[in-house]
């Protein structure tokens, strides 16, 4: 059984306070646009990143498809990492829904630049798709929790204004790319013209994400919501806990990040493990295991008690989140070291 659960930042319970703040929310019919919480939570959010609308959705995947949808047209192309969430853990979403491309460029721990992008914008032949958004990730799953510095999205800004082509902020751990950065929410709005946000994660909320945008691309994606199953009746109970998590754990986010760096560190002085200490910017740790598979020692750690995921033929990813306390990850440590 799974004591020390690293797994992912997804795997948090609700706490009491967030449960009573359920308990007590005002609710409606969302479908009609009645449910005062999830109205309330829209607006919070959108004003935070000083963009004009919200809409609250299920899922993170959910928000980046519809971001995808509302901005290109079938046959089109979107530029992205080829380690970007929309590319490997949407199960072809983007094909499917949109009738889009992805254009997958080999950027540096998930993260792309404006010398990378320039080339791979399509010239505008007709036998061309044409480069209809630029995707990008902040924090970087795949490219371990990295996180883009001001400087380097406003770069990117400066191109895909001269190409005028949109871009697409997936933010499912944009909480702690902020924490980490110290970039405020809405420098973010100067640089993307639609965001999603995810409560589930970091944060600790049970469900939920949000995306940003202009008023008249929000009005769109909720219809498209709807047509995918996303409606949803009295969802204030989970925009409460949204809004919550994003009043109360947001502190806690420094903590994940000094774990991760803690963890790492010890990594690095073991024999059985490679990382580098100085990789780790948030609250994830990927490690490499040579000589050994990478599921092999995931399967020995959970016999142990300790959760993490497999994330290549010899790499393991351990995700922190504010339900693992330092006692447990100095037994997570002992527990490594003995592996």
């Amino acid at each position: 059984m799974i004591t020390i659960d690293l797994r992912s930042d997804t795997v948090t319970r609700p706490t009491p306070g967030m449960l009573d703040a359920m308990k007590t929310a005002d609710v409606g019919d969302d479908v009609f646009g009645e449910d005062p919480t999830v109205k309330r939570l829209e607006e919070k959010i959108a004003s935070m990143f000083g963009m004009e609308a919200g809409l609250f959705v299920p899922s993170g995947t959910m928000g980046n498809q519809l971001c995808v949808k509302v901005q290109t047209g079938p046959g089109d192309e979107v530029i992205i990492d080829e380690t970007g969430h929309i590319f490997n853990y949407e199960t072809g979403a983007a094909a499917h829904l949109s009738s889009v491309q992805l254009r997958a460029l080999v950027g540096e721990k998930g993260k792309l630049t404006p010398e990378l992008i320039e080339p791979a914008i399509r010239p505008g032949n007709e036998w061309d798709p044409r480069s209809a958004l630029i995707s990008l990730e902040n924090s970087t799953n795949k490219g371990g929790g990295a996180c883009y510095r001001r400087e380097e999205l406003t770069a990117i800004r400066s191109l895909a204004d001269k190409y005028e082509i949109p871009i697409h902020l997936d933010g499912a751990r944009i909480w702690n790319a902020m924490e980490a950065t110290g970039i405020e929410p809405e420098f973010f709005s100067t640089i993307a013209d639609t965001i999603s946000v995810c409560f589930s994660k970091g944060l600790g909320a049970p469900v939920g994400s949000m995306i940003l945008g202009p008023g008249q691309l929000v009005k769109r994606a909720r219809r498209y919501r709807k047509m995918w199953g996303g409606g949803m009746r009295q969802v204030g109970l989970l925009a409460a806990a949204a809004e919550y998590a994003v009043d109360q754990h947001r502190k806690l986010l420094a903590d994940d990040h000094r774990r991760a760096k803690k963890l790492a560190e010890a990594l690095a002085g073991m024999e059985s493990f490679e990382v580098d200490p100085s990789t780790i910017e948030t609250n994830i740790v990927l490690f490499d295991t040579p000589g050994r598979s990478a599921a092999t020692v995931v399967e020995e750690l959970a016999a142990k008690g300790v959760g993490m995921v497999p994330f290549g033929p010899q790499t393991v990813r351990a995700t922190f989140h504010f339900q693992v306390s330092d006692e447990q990850l100095d037994e997570a440590i002992g527990r490594l070291a003995d592996s």
